[in-house]
C-alpha cells in the first residue's frame, strides 16, 4: 500500500505528513516551488526514508496550475524538462535520486486526455535516460500510453477526490470534487483496497487497479485522511 502526497507547496507541517507516506511529489517552480522549498522537501524526503517524485506542471503560479495554458507543444516539453531539471539537481546535490514523475493539476487531467500533451510529458521524462517511472490515472489515454510505448509507470488512485462516471477527477469547480470526511476517505480507500472498485459520481463502482493512493498536501485535513490511512496499514487493509 504505497501512499504518495503532493508537497512543497507551501502548506506547513510537512515533516508531520512525511511520516504517514512512501513517496512524495514536490513541486519543482511551475505551479508553486523554488530552490529553498525543493531542498527542504528533499532533505525531509531523505531523512522520512520517502521516496522522491518531480511534480511538473503548467508554467502557472497566479492559478496554482489548475488552468490549462495554451503553449506550443516544444515550449510545454522543455518548461517541463526545466522543471525535472531542478529538482533533479538538487537531488543530485544531495546524494539523492527522483523515482518518479508526477504531472500537477491541468498537466495531470489534461495529459490523461489528450495523446498529444501524454506524448509532451513522456517525452519530457524520457529526455533524461533515467529510471523514472510516470504516475498515470487508470485507464486513462496517458495509461495506454506508457503501456504502448513500453514506459515504467505506476496507476494512481485518489484517496479525497471523487470520481466522474467516466473515471475522471471531478472538476474543482463542482462542490462535490473533494472529499473532506477523514472517515470517507478511510472507507473509500479501504474498499479500493479489497474490491478494487471505486464509487463514481452516479453511485456505481467502477473497477480499477492501481500502484498507489494519492493525499493531496493541500488539502486543510491531509493529516486527518493520512492518520486514518495509516490504521488500514497498520492493520493490513
Amino acid at each position: 500500500m504505497d501512499i504518495n502526497c503532493d508537497l512543497g507547496e507551501g502548506m506547513p507541517g510537512e515533516e508531520k505528513l512525511m511520516a504517514y507516506i512512501d513517496s512524495c511529489n514536490i513541486a519543482c517552480g511551475g505551479h508553486f516551488g523554488d530552490k529553498a522549498s525543493m531542498t527542504n522537501s528533499l532533505k525531509l524526503a531523505q531523512k522520512m526514508g520517502v521516496k522522491a517524485g518531480a511534480h511538473p506542471s503548467f508554467v502557472d503560479k497566479a492559478n496554482f496550475g489548475r488552468k490549462l495554458v495554451a503553449i506550443p507543444l516544444q515550449k510545454l516539453k522543455e518548461q517541463i524538462i526545466q522543471q525535472i531539471a531542478a529538482l533533479n539537481e538538487i537531488a543530485a546535490a544531495l546524494g539523492a535520486s527522483l523515482h518518479h514523475v508526477k504531472a500537477h493539476g491541468a498537466l495531470y487531467n489534461e495529459a490523461a486526455r489528450s495523446d498529444e500533451l501524454g506524448n509532451v510529458l513522456i517525452d519530457a521524462v524520457v529526455f533524461f535516460k533515467q529510471d523514472l517511472c510516470i504516475f498515470v490515472p487508470y485507464g486513462s489515454n496517458l495509461h495506454k500510453l506508457v503501456k504502448k510505448r513500453s514506459i515504467k509507470h505506476w496507476v494512481e488512485v485518489f484517496a479525497d477526490r471523487n470520481y466522474t462516471n467516466e473515471l475522471e477527477l471531478v472538476s474543482r469547480a463542482h462542490g462535490n470534487s473533494v472529499i473532506n470526511d477523514p472517515i470517507e476517505v478511510r472507507q473509500r480507500v479501504r474498499k479500493m483496497i479489497e474490491d478494487r472498485s471505486v464509487i463514481v459520481e452516479d453511485g456505481s463502482e467502477i473497477k480499477i487497479d492501481f500502484d498507489t493512493i494519492c493525499v493531496h498536501g493541500d488539502h486543510p485535513r491531509a493529516l486527518e485522511f493520512l492518520v486514518e490511512l495509516s490504521v488500514l496499514k497498520k492493520n493490513k487493509f
